[in-house]
C-alpha cells in the first residue's frame, strides 16, 4: 500500500486527478452513447461477449506496461503525427475510444468483482488516460477536438493538401461502369473478410471524414486493415497472397451528406450512401515503413478496376480458407481470437514505435486468463450487458438527484478516481508488468508483410525505429495549417 507521502512521486497532484476523471467521464458519456445507438454484435460462431469480456481484463492488466514501453521510445503526440499519414489500426476507433475504454471497462468490472478498489492502480490509470490524450489532441490536431463526438460526429484529420491530393488523384466513377462494379465488389468482399478477420467484429474497417469537395460532393476515407500476414497469428498461410496489409479508399459521393462519422468508424449519410452515390474512387497502401499513402492500381480506370477484382478475388480465397481454420476451432481458441482481436486493437503503437512483440499483444495474462471458467455465454451476456448497457452495476450508480447524460438516470458508466489519496487514503499505484501469457491458438510465425515485402519481426522493428517519414520531420510536421495560412508565422 502507498499512501500520500509516496503522491509527489508518482506525479498525482489533485489538478492531474482532476484532469484524469474529466477524461474517465468523457470516455463514459462516449461509450454509453456508442453501445446504446450503434448495432448490436453478435456471431453464430464467436463467443463475443465472453470474449469481450477477456479482451477488457487482458486490457487492464497489460495496457499501462505496454504503454510505458512505447513511450520509452517514442512520445504518444509522436506516433499520432506518424499514424495520421496512414491507414493503419491506428484510428478513431482503436486508439480513439478502444485504448482507453477497454482499459477502463476492464478496471470497472474488476471493482464490480470486489478485486479491486477505485484508487487501485491509481498510475497506471494516469498513465493510460495522459498517453490517450495527448494522442488524441495530435491526432486531431487538423480540427482541433480531442474526440469525433467533440465534433459533432466527424472527423477532418486530413491536412487541406492530403484532402486535394486525393479528390484530385481519384478516378471517376460511373454508376454501372467497370470501375463502379470492381469498387462495390471490392468494398463488400473485403468487408466480409475483415469482418472474419477480426473474429466477426468490425475493428478491421474504419471510416474518417466527411471533406466537403463542393456543394455537392464529399470526401469519405475508407481503411482495410490487417489484411495480410503481419500482425494476426490465424491469418499466417491464411493470407498469403494478400499483396497488402492495410487498404485505403478514397471514396468521393455526390448528392448525400455524411452527418454522422463516429469514435467507432461508423457512418450515417442522408440521403443514405448508396452505390449510385459512389463518384469517384481512389486505392492507396501504407503502414509505418512508407512515406503516406502510396498508390495502388491507380495509373489508369482501367488498371484499378483490374486491382479491385484482383484484390476482390484474393480476399474471397482467404475468407474462404479463413473459415474452414476457424471452424475447426475449440471454444477456447475462439475466445482466444475474439479476446486477442480486440485487446490488440491498438497494437499499432507498438509497430510504429518499433517495440512490437508477440509476446505482448498475442496472449492471455494469466491474471484475465483465471477468469475464464466464469465466461459462459449465459453470464458474459448478462455481465456485458449490465456493463455497458443497463448499467445496474454496483459502482455505475449515482446519488439520486444524479442526471447522466443521453439518459438522465442517475448512473455513470465508469468510476472517477477518488480524491481522497490526497488526504491520506492508501492505495495501489500499479498492477505490475504484464506475466508471461498463453494462447490456445499456434504462435505467429515470423514473417511480417510491409509496404518493403515479407520482414522478420527483428527486421520489421529495426526499420521501423530507423525510418522517420519526410512528412514526420520538424520542418514538414510543424507547418500546421495555420502555419500554412499566415506566410508570417513559417519565418
Amino acid at each position: 500500500m502507498t499512501g500520500s507521502a509516496d503522491l509527489k512521486k508518482s506525479g498525482i497532484s489533485y489538478a492531474r486527478l482532476l484532469e484524469t476523471n474529466q477524461l474517465i467521464q468523457a470516455c463514459g458519456d462516449s461509450t454509453y452513447w456508442l453501445c446504446l445507438t450503434r448495432t448490436v454484435q453478435g456471431s453464430k460462431l464467436y463467443p463475443v461477449s465472453a470474449y469481450i469480456l477477456l479482451s477488457y481484463l487482458n486490457a487492464f492488466y497489460r495496457y499501462p506496461s505496454l504503454i510505458r514501453k512505447v513511450e520509452a521510445v517514442m512520445p504518444a503526440e509522436v506516433i499520432a503525427d506518424r499514424a495520421r499519414q496512414m491507414g493503419v489500426k491506428a484510428q478513431n476507433s482503436s486508439i480513439g475510444w478502444a485504448l482507453p475504454c477497454f482499459y477502463l471497462l476492464g478496471r470497472e468490472y474488476l471493482i464490480n468483482l470486489g478485486l479491486l478498489r477505485p484508487q487501485d492502480a491509481i498510475e497506471d490509470v494516469i498513465t493510460v488516460m495522459d498517453f490517450w490524450k495527448r494522442f488524441q489532441l495530435s491526432w486531431h490536431r487538423n480540427d482541433g477536438h480531442l474526440t469525433n463526438a467533440d465534433y459533432n460526429q466527424r472527423a477532418q484529420i486530413l491536412t487541406h493538401d492530403a484532402v486535394q491530393r486525393f479528390a484530385g488523384e481519384m478516378h471517376k466513377v460511373t454508376p454501372g461502369d467497370a470501375l463502379s462494379v470492381a469498387a462495390q465488389r471490392f468494398l463488400a468482399t473485403v468487408s466480409q473478410y475483415g469482418f472474419l478477420v477480426s473474429a466477426e467484429s468490425r475493428i478491421s474497417l474504419t471510416n474518417s471524414g466527411p471533406y466537403r469537395l463542393d456543394a455537392e460532393r464529399q470526401l469519405l476515407m475508407r481503411d482495410f486493415m490487417d489484411l495480410a500476414e503481419t500482425s494476426l497469428p490465424w491469418l499466417d498461410d491464411i493470407a498469403v497472397d494478400m499483396p497488402f496489409n492495410n487498404l485505403t479508399v478514397a471514396m468521393e459521393a455526390t448528392g448525400c451528406h455524411f452527418h454522422l462519422v463516429d469514435d467507432w468508424g461508423s457512418f450515417e449519410a442522408t440521403p443514405e450512401f448508396t452505390s449510385d452515390r459512389l463518384t469517384g474512387i481512389g486505392l492507396y497502401t501504407s503502414d509505418t515503413l512508407s512515406e503516406g499513402h502510396v498508390p495502388v492500381g491507380m495509373e489508369s480506370p482501367e488498371t484499378l478496376a483490374a486491382m479491385l477484382h484482383d484484390l476482390s478475388d484474393k480476399a474471397k480465397a482467404a475468407t474462404d480458407r479463413l473459415w474452414l481454420r476457424m471452424a475447426g476451432w475449440s471454444r477456447d481458441q475462439l475466445i482466444d481470437a475474439g479476446a486477442i482481436s480486440y485487446y490488440a486493437i491498438c497494437k499499432e503503437i507498438a509497430h510504429i514505435a518499433g517495440v512490437f512483440d508477440p509476446a505482448d499483444w498475442l496472449e492471455i495474462d494469466p491474471r484475465a486468463e483465471r477468469f475464464r471458467p466464469i465466461l459462459s455465454d449465459e453470464y458474459s451476456d448478462g455481465a456485458l450487458g449490465e456493463l455497458v448497457g443497463s448499467l445496474t452495476m454496483p459502482s455505475q450508480q449515482t446519488a439520486p438527484h444524479g442526471m447522466m447524460k443521453w439518459s438522465d438516470k442517475p448512473a455513470r458508466v465508469l468510476t472517477p478516481l477518488p480524491l481522497s489519496v490526497l488526504s491520506g487514503a492508501l492505495f495501489l499505484p500499479q498492477v505490475g508488468p504484464p506475466l508471461p501469457g498463453e494462447s490456445h491458438l499456434p504462435p505467429k510465425n515470423d514473417r511480417y508483410r510491409t509496404t518493403r515485402g515479407v520482414l522478420s519481426l527483428a527486421e520489421y522493428n529495426a526499420a521501423a525505429r530507423a525510418f522517420v517519414p519526410a512528412s514526420c520531420r520538424p520542418e514538414a510536421n510543424f507547418l500546421c495549417e495555420t502555419s500554412r495560412a499566415w506566410p508570417g508565422c513559417q519565418s
